[in-house]
């Protein structure tokens, strides 16, 4: 069992990718349980494909991709916004037109440039490709975006829960809303090198959605949901290396069982608990009316 656990660690590249992917991990878990709060997935899903266009031009530019993506991912939040609040589109429309239309600007301008970007890496990550200077970028980004979520964190969640009521005591929704959206452009950033465009949402979603199916409380919660995160990583990286399959894949595959498991058997919303608690009262019900005919 040692053995197998120190074997891919004796490679560099794997060392840099579980670093990487944790990290990532972490800071996404964290968000997720706001955006699954608040009903912002969606959101995740729109930031992590209009981001595309500015990983492309940073390649182009020859700069590092993390400062193109950072730029998109701003410009799409703020695109929402406004769209969002200067006009009678509804927000999941305002969604839809700003991340297609941006989606679709960075696969023209990888069509145009075929040579100079990898769609595969951009798309899906290339976990085992990552250098020093990403690392750095990674765990910079992460500790800035996790250190604004943890000191903002009472602010976000009165925010999440009652707007009014933080309203009414002084703090401005909107500010909030404004902060929590620019964090989850940081945290699809951070998020972007381990798993890629397409895979990302799933790092802002699923590890919410998971412990909010294990816990009522939201401070629980926002401990579970960065600790079944991180374990996902360490299981999904480990299961690429001896499986010999994608890293980024395995990762959101390990998440999406660890979904499966609580969606079944959580102790109170799972499904198949639910199903076993309802078992007992109906056989009561049915030896009570077998009585009753009988006396009749």
């Amino acid at each position: 069992m040692i053995e197998f656990l120190l074997e891919p660690l004796t490679y560099d590249f794997m060392q840099r990718a579980l670093a990487v992917t944790v990290t990532a991990a972490i800071v996404c878990g964290v968000l997720s349980c706001w955006l699954v709060l608040i009903g912002w997935s969606l959101l995740g899903d729109a930031v992590s494909h209009a981001v595309l266009p500015g990983v492309v031009i940073a390649y182009l530019l020859g700069t590092p991709f993390a400062v193109g993506a950072l730029v998109f991912g701003f410009a799409a939040v703020a695109l929402i916004f406004l769209v969002r609040s200067t006009s009678r589109v509804k927000e999941d429309a305002a969604i839809g037109v700003v991340f297609t239309t941006l989606f679709a600007l960075g696969l023209v301008l990888i069509s145009v440039f075929p040579s100079q970007t990898d769609l595969g890496h951009i798309l899906f990550g290339n976990l085992l490709g990552v250098n020093t200077v990403d690392l750095v970028q990674v765990l910079g980004l992460g500790a800035i975006t996790l250190a604004i979520l943890v000191f903002k964190r009472r602010d976000l969640t009165l925010y999440a829960f009652d707007p009014t009521h933080a309203n009414a005591i002084g703090l401005n929704p909107r500010a909030l809303g404004a902060l929590l959206l620019g964090l989850l452009a940081l945290t699809v950033v951070v998020a972007l090198q381990a798993v890629g465009v397409v895979l990302v949402v799933a790092m802002v979603i699923i590890p919410g959605a998971t412990a909010y199916l294990l816990t009522d409380r939201f401070g629980r919660m926002l401990l579970i949901s960065p600790a079944v995160a991180a374990a996902s990583a360490v299981v999904g990286i480990y299961a690429s290396y001896y499986l010999d399959t994608s890293s980024g894949g395995m990762v959101v595959l390990a998440m999406g069982v660890a979904f499966a498991i609580a969606y079944l058997f959580a102790p109170r919303q799972g499904v198949v608990v639910r199903m076993l608690r309802r078992a007992p009262v109906r056989r009561r019900t049915t030896s009570r009316a077998g009585d009753l005919t009988a006396g009749v």
